[in-house]
């Protein structure tokens, strides 16, 4: 193995990248945001994640790891580029087209293209044909191999996860399997099994499904049990002492990139057939919209007590705790309705440096620590960051507590505890 091209320089092509040059391999990332490329030959990178800016310094100065706008030639091409949807739930594919136009003058007899991006089912075989047809010798094309593989990684533990976690590997035919295979022992310490590129895909698809559907279940039970009176972590705790249940933890919606994300894309091309995984789509998005409700109807009963908007702290901004990403992030979509309202938001998030651009342009929102608790009216609490286990009750005394994740446990606190992906 002489060279690999990373195209996406994000949270899995980065890692990912670093990974592959820290078994000295040569790896040449590409992405096609300057700042992205302008600030890794600083040796800045724009990721928080553990042991990753270290890892990252060391391949660079080793001379393993360069990065550029563009590809060049390579053994190895892996495309790490997002899949988000458009309106209607639709897959955009436009970010893994772009990335396979690019490397297409680049490509050569022997060449090995994996897809890690998220992609609905059939997109390798695509990706084949579309290779193909720019290539008129036919001796050639029976020596380009074609593969998915997506990860399966948690933010926080990336690079573990990246080295430890077994892998599914799909090719285009068994012999791109193979090399593909053979390509991931080279730093994976976990196993690896192969099988046909929409296999592959359809596995990555499932996985966040199961998972989504799963905690559908848990957000609709919390919303019949606010509506019936019962304490929701009390039943669920209750009914997983039966061996054969294990209810997860409800919250107030679902973030990251997978699950709240990939089971569209089964929606998108099996509409008639997904009903289930649709629903539960829904389920957990109205989960979102159950707590916003929830939030602005406490806060207009103290407006109509106190003739004044009250001051609102919110806890958690990330779509899980103690990591920083936004991607997707229920917390962070209830914090904008509620600055749409125009209640003096003060959010308390200690991992990010600085607010999102889209809250920016709300001016009575503010990023502020927690010493402000004593200051406002309503505490909201959306994420368990480990910070705020650790919170003075001296500082939550008399105030409105809405507590999603049960931390703040005061009298009048309404807790429910979250699972997040």
């Amino acid at each position: 193995m002489k060279k690999v091209v990373v195209v996406g320089l994000g949270y899995i092509g980065l890692p990912t990248a670093c990974l592959i040059a820290s078994n000295k391999i040569e790896v040449l990332g590409v992405d096609v945001n300057p700042k992205v490329i302008n600030l890794a030959k600083k040796g800045k990178i724009n990721l928080n994640e553990p042991d990753l800016i270290g890892l990252f310094k060391d391949v660079v100065e080793e001379g393993y790891l360069k990065v550029s706008l563009t590809p060049n030639y390579a053994d190895v091409f892996i495309v790490c580029v997002p899949t988000p949807f458009k309106d209607g739930h639709k897959s955009d594919l436009s970010y893994v087209m772009a990335a396979i136009n690019s490397i297409l003058p680049y490509i050569e007899e022997d060449n090995l293209i994996i897809i890690e991006s998220t992609c609905p089912v059939g997109t390798t075989e695509n990706i084949r044909d579309l290779v193909f047809s720019k290539i008129s010798n036919s001796i050639i094309k029976g020596k380009i191999y074609l593969a998915y593989c997506s990860e399966r990684v948690i933010p926080g533990k990336i690079l573990y996860e990246l080295i430890y976690n077994d892998r599914i590997i799909g090719g285009i035919n068994e012999v791109s399997s193979k090399r593909a295979k053979d390509f991931y022992n080279l730093f994976v310490k976990s196993n690896l099994y192969d099988t046909n590129s929409k296999t592959a895909e359809m596995c990555k698809l499932v996985e966040n499904s199961y998972r989504d559907v799963n905690i559908a279940f848990a957000n609709e039970i919390s919303i019949i049990c606010d509506k019936l009176g019962i304490n929701t972590n009390e039943l669920i705790k209750l009914a997983n002492k039966h061996p054969r249940v294990n209810i997860l933890k409800p919250g107030c919606g679902v973030g990251g990139h997978c699950i709240a994300v990939d089971p569209w894309f089964i929606v998108e091309k099996t509409p008639d057939l997904a009903r289930l995984i649709k629903t539960s789509r829904e389920v957990n998005l109205n989960k979102t919209e159950w707590v916003i409700k929830k939030i602005k109807k406490k806060a207009k009963e103290f407006e109509e007590e106190n003739k004044s908007k009250p001051k609102i702290a919110i806890l958690g901004l990330t779509y899980k705790p103690n990591v920083s990403d936004l991607r997707e992030s229920p917390a962070l979509n209830i914090t904008k309705s509620l600055a749409q309202d125009r209640y003096p938001l003060y959010i308390i998030e200690p991992n990010i440096l600085r607010l999102p651009k889209s809250l920016g342009i709300y001016k009575n929102v503010k990023k502020v620590e927690l010493n402000i608790l004593n200051k406002v009216d309503i505490i909201v609490l959306l994420v368990p960051h480990k910070e705020f286990k650790k919170i003075n009750k001296s500082l939550i005394d008399k105030k409105i507590v809405i507590d999603m994740v049960g931390i703040l446990l005061t009298r009048k606190a309404e807790y429910h505890r979250p699972t997040r992906g």
